[in-house]
């Protein structure tokens, strides 16, 4: 995490714009893999929400941080209990085709997913896991200088299919 923080520190300090996003994505990689430590009957989550700061680093790269929040439960009965989905990523972005309605980028972040699992009868413990995100095609629209939204098609911790703001600051 250390060295996350130190990249992303630098890459501020040279970066020309900063931007922040808000984001929802659905069917995540926690629902689509085992990120719930084998527990049974787990429900599909509701989704993600994705916050996120990224620098442009070059005039077609941008690097930021992001963070992701989901939740589940499993089906319900006596034994009835509740999984919280954490996930802290280092996201790349890199656009690839530009005019002046629309910006076509692909995406990728890595970081870690923490499962805090909440079993009915025990105590409380998380595991970690792998995240990442993987998006060939993202589009934004900028509505004005400081306001876009953008959509975007891929897999991972932030969901199949995003849809979100984007503000620069």
């Amino acid at each position: 995490m250390a060295a996350v923080v130190g990249i992303a520190s630098v890459f501020a300090a040279n970066a020309q714009n900063a931007e922040i996003t808000a984001s929802y994505g659905a069917y995540t990689q926690m629902d689509a893999t085992n990120m719930h430590d084998g527990w049974h009957n787990v429900n599909t989550a509701w989704g993600a929400l994705n916050l996120g700061a990224n620098f442009r680093v070059a005039p077609k790269i941008w690097v930021g941080p992001s963070y992701t929040f989901s939740s589940t439960t499993t089906k319900g009965g006596e034994g009835h209990s509740n999984i919280a989905y954490h996930a802290v990523m280092l996201n790349g972005r890199y656009h690839y085709y530009s005019n002046s309605i629309v910006t076509l980028y692909a995406k990728l972040g890595l970081g870690v997913e923490f499962s805090y699992m909440q079993p009915y009868a025990g105590d409380n413990y998380t595991k970690a896991y792998c995240a990442f995100q993987i998006v060939p095609i993202g589009a934004q629209v900028d509505l004005s200088r400081s306001v876009g939204m953008f959509a975007e098609a891929g897999f991972g911790a932030q969901g199949l299919f995003q849809l979100g703001v984007r503000f620069k600051i």
